[in-house]
């Protein structure tokens, strides 16, 4: 394995037995350890790895002709210390990200101890090191938030913007469609420039660029936490949509239209009942191949 990515994963701890041996028979293997741990006492804000590098180089080219017997040594010594503040500076200003896939859920805690739940094929984005002075969370799919009082905190998806202030949520963010359900506490959500108050058991719906009234919202939390999708009047191609994430097949329609509206639910931990429960109450066919559902309408 390359040097430097041993060094990459020591400094990250993520070195296996055989991989931490190889780290070790490193002939600067004691210049390294002594550099880390000069370095966990050490704090960097910003600063700025070009800058500091071609500082150290410019020492060196300025000595060059004056000494060279320390000449190899300060060289190596000065690549290591470059190495370690990039990677150091690039480890704690990295955005974390979270993703899920088909068929799957997640749920993690932000550093204020906020929780968000993540349903299938979803992504969430945030930065851990400016957490304190933005609670800026960034969302693409559906998520279920909790968030713990404090500052404002701010969902950005690519339709609205969603502000909190210390409640309980859920944003929906699909391609076309964008909803916002309050279960406690406050949200805003902005949307063109415009931002709407909802108070719980309101919802915020966009489909197709159209704002659609909704009833309000008796649960106390999304039924997708308890592995169930719920619809109410909401057009076929939705259903299909969130069906195809939650078991990871793909359908196809024939002579059916996917703007009919339907309402109903299906359950996220059995696909034979799930397919009845989306077909019978059209009055669908259904058969599988491999993958492959095929709906139909006689």
């Amino acid at each position: 394995m390359k040097r430097d990515i041993l060094i990459s994963k020591w400094l990250n701890n993520d070195l296996n037995d055989q991989e931490l041996e190889a780290f070790k028979t490193l002939e600067d293997y004691d210049d390294l350890v002594k550099l880390n741990q000069g370095l966990q006492a050490f704090k960097v804000d910003d600063y700025n790895t070009s800058k500091e590098l071609d500082a150290v180089l410019n020492t060196i080219k300025s000595n060059k002709k004056q000494s060279t017997h320390w000449f190899k040594p300060f060289m190596r010594v000065a690549a290591i210390l470059a190495i370690c503040f990039s990677l150091y500076y690039y480890t704690t200003t990295l955005d974390t990200t979270i993703t899920t896939e088909f068929a799957q859920k997640t749920t993690i805690e932000l550093p204020d101890a906020s929780s968000v739940s993540l349903n299938a094929k979803s992504l969430l984005t945030f930065n851990k090191k400016d957490w304190k002075n933005n609670r800026e969370v960034e969302l693409n799919g559906e998520a279920f938030f909790k968030v713990a009082k404090g500052s404002s905190f701010k969902v950005k998806t690519k339709t609205g913007l969603v502000t909190v202030y210390g409640t309980q949520f859920n944003v929906k963010q699909w391609n076309n469609y964008f909803e916002v359900i309050c279960y406690e506490g406050l949200v805003g959500v902005t949307y063109n420039s415009q931002e709407t108050k909802l108070k719980p058991g309101n919802s915020f719906l966009i489909i197709d660029g159209k704002i659609i009234v909704k009833e309000k919202e008796n649960r106390t939390s999304p039924s997708w936490l308890n592995n169930e999708s719920t619809f109410k009047s909401l057009p076929y191609s939705r259903v299909i949509a969130e069906f195809e994430r939650q078991y990871d097949v793909d359908i196809t329609l024939i002579n059916i239209d996917s703007r009919q509206l339907f309402s109903g639910s299906f359950a996220h931990d059995n696909i034979d009942v799930a397919i009845k429960a989306i077909t019978l109450p059209l009055h669908v066919t259904y058969s599988k191949v491999n993958n492959t559902i095929i709906l139909k309408r006689e």
